[in-house]
């Protein structure tokens, strides 16, 4: 049984989108998607596991459910012995072989949500051996003071040297797939005791050694993503956005993507909103929303960003994880369907406890709540 055979309700947000144009969004992603299953950026340009993957949710929110099942069977074929994703796959081609953690943590997150949606036990059996290679793989690279290395390299078909830096951003949403992964690891009764130890460490990382990520300050992502993914909640979430809201928030268009370009950007707004809805500021959350539908084009499409002093759209395409972000946020800020608090992290995992500590500081009792 499928989401659409036993609901009729596509996210909608009163006063924003329509349930038409949400699915209309849904069959906008699923026009581009290519024969084999893979959901590129944009027609001609290359996929990654991170995006497809949340292409994949989105279709199945606005009721593309065939090709959804077509993007989560591609992850099947796709991913590699070691657990990982190559980083980059053009029409079929993979043009960059690197193992990339972040990417290869996402399907967990992929299949909680699916099963949130559809109650599919056969689902969740038949993709958790995926899930649990690609968080075995994820958890190797752990660097000693938490934060998660960011790629593997590979040579001559071979997986090589693991870089030595850490992305905030992604590490921040390889907590989140941590939490969907040990989420499903219950619901299979099998559990992973050592991804609960990595996802301590990661988010005690995350809340308090954010200095030794590589720095990306200027990108709007390391600014909310520790807050989108979850390890940093309450009133230390709400300190750490209003320490950059200046820098990237351009009223009444949405926020920047990096914060020396006069670019706002779509996807980063649709994931402030949904940050700031599982902080319970929803008047502001629904507002970013409403704001950033000026992407909004023919067929349900979103253009990727706007150059605000030249009036025009930058770079001039459509991009399926634009549309995809729209999507997720209607549902996180609607609450339409049971894969709504996807985002917001009430269905996964608690938070990890803080023990096994590599950076010297003393374990305490998590205070991101």
């Amino acid at each position: 049984m499928t989401w659409r055979d036993d609901h009729a309700a596509v996210p909608h947000v009163p006063g924003i989108l329509t349930a038409e144009q949400v699915a209309e969004t849904a069959a906008s992603i699923a026009a581009m998607q290519e024969p084999d299953g893979a959901v590129p950026w944009t027609p001609g340009e290359h996929t990654d596991a991170w995006n497809h993957v949340e292409s994949a949710m989105a279709m199945m929110l606005g009721g593309q459910t065939e090709a959804a099942g077509r993007a989560f069977e591609w992850c099947l074929r796709m991913q590699r012995e070691d657990g990982s994703w190559p980083l980059k796959v053009v029409v079929g081609e993979v043009v960059d072989h690197s193992g990339e953690a972040n990417m290869s943590a996402y399907l967990a997150v992929g299949v909680w949500h699916h099963w949130r949606l559809c109650r599919d036990s056969s689902f969740v059996q038949r993709f958790w051996p995926a899930v649990k290679r690609g968080l075995d793989f994820v958890v190797s690279l752990q660097l000693p003071w938490g934060g998660v290395a960011w790629a593997q390299e590979w040579h001559d078909g071979q997986p090589g040297e693991i870089t030595p830096d850490a992305l905030l951003a992604g590490s921040s949403s390889i907590y989140q797939s941590l939490r969907a992964g040990v989420a499903l690891a219950a619901l299979v009764d099998e559990p992973q005791p050592e991804w609960e130890l990595a996802g301590g460490r990661l988010g005690h990382a995350l809340r308090e050694h954010r200095d030794l990520f590589l720095d990306k300050s200027n990108w709007s992502m390391d600014w909310y993503y520790p807050v989108l993914g979850g390890a940093v909640r309450g009133e230390a979430a709400r300190a750490l956005l209003a320490t950059r809201w200046d820098d990237f928030v351009v009223p009444g268009l949405g926020i920047k993507c990096v914060d020396e370009n006069p670019w706002v950007t779509g996807a980063e707004t649709c994931e402030l909103a949904m940050a700031l809805d599982a902080l319970g500021e929803r008047e502001q959350a629904l507002r970013f929303f409403a704001e950033m539908q000026h992407l909004r084009s023919s067929e349900g499409r979103y253009w990727t960003g706007y150059v605000y002093p030249d009036a025009v759209h930058w770079p001039v395409e459509y991009t399926t994880y634009t549309a995809a972000a729209v999507i997720l946020a209607a549902d996180a800020l609607s609450g339409t369907t049971p894969a709504s608090d996807v985002m917001c992290g009430t269905s996964l995992a608690p938070d990890f406890a803080e023990i096994g500590l590599g950076c010297g500081c003393v374990p305490t009792p998590s205070q991101h709540g």
